[in-house]
């Protein structure tokens, strides 16, 4: 069993208050969790309008199915026009 862990900085630069980030989130971690069935959550700078830091967590057989799901992920993630992606790391246990 292999399990990757993804931690994912983002800069919301439209997140004028703390109900607009969400939003932005909320939309973000659903499409995620539904197209790749991973799982997600905000880990960091929950208090900052226009930062957030999500982790993102995907278990299989294989390592390189695991990194390919992650890389996918990030590619949705980038393809985002409200959302900047600042920095990403995976790690696989």
């Amino acid at each position: 069993m292999v399990v990757g862990l993804c931690t994912v900085e983002l800069y919301i630069p439209d997140g004028h208050s703390l109900k607009a980030k969400r939003q932005v989130l909320l939309s973000l971690k659903d499409r995620l969790r539904d197209k790749f069935n991973v799982s997600i959550a905000e880990v960091g700078d929950q208090d900052l309008w226009q930062k957030a830091v999500l982790g993102m967590a995907c278990v299989a057989n294989e390592g390189a199915y695991v990194n390919k799901v992650l890389d996918q992920a990030i590619n949705v993630i980038r393809a985002v026009p409200t959302i900047e992606l600042v920095q990403f790391r995976i790690e696989m246990l």
